[in-house]
């Protein structure tokens, strides 16, 4: 995660997927070798308080293949007021930043050994963050340290 995990940051704040319930396995779709749509979430429990909404998926598990956390996924300037992101979409407004395969937006889960586990990461925000498109995960936890009021996880995993 980007931030220090605490029960207090995950009280309320939500994040969940009709396409699949946490800790289990997302679907075929959205592997990048496939249809590489970003999964349809659902957000809820937006603290008073909030600004935007930060999200990033990333797989911790690449870290053994390809010696890195790998960034699939990073989103930022979210409306507060978001409750739902669809299927290959993203929120009117945000910003996309650079994920590891070197591209702007989503690149869906591709394990080159075997199953990974996937998180994505909500944090609600006290502040919009000031940082251009493109921008990389470094670049996203330095703009948010001192601005997460809540966060939240949603697990899924992939296989080849």
């Amino acid at each position: 995660m980007i931030s220090s995990d605490s029960s207090e940051r995950r009280r309320g704040l939500t994040l969940q997927s009709p396409a699949f319930d946490d800790g289990s396995p997302i679907p075929r779709t959205h592997g990048y070798a496939t249809e590489n749509e970003s999964p349809p979430l659902r957000i809820g429990g937006v603290p008073p308080g909030t600004v935007s909404l930060a999200l990033v998926m990333d797989d911790p598990d690449a870290v053994k293949p390809a010696g890195e956390v790998w960034d699939h996924w990073l989103v930022w300037n979210v409306d507060p007021e978001t409750d739902a992101i669809e299927a290959g979409e993203t929120p009117p407004g945000a910003v996309e930043g650079t994920n590891s395969y070197g591209e702007r937006g989503y690149g869906g889960p591709n394990p080159p050994d075997g199953e990974h586990a996937y998180r994505f990461l909500l944090y609600a925000l006290d502040a919009p963050l000031d940082l251009d498109a493109g921008a990389t995960k470094a670049d996203l936890k330095r703009a948010i340290a001192g601005h997460v009021i809540a966060e939240t996880q949603l697990n899924g995993t992939y296989a080849p």
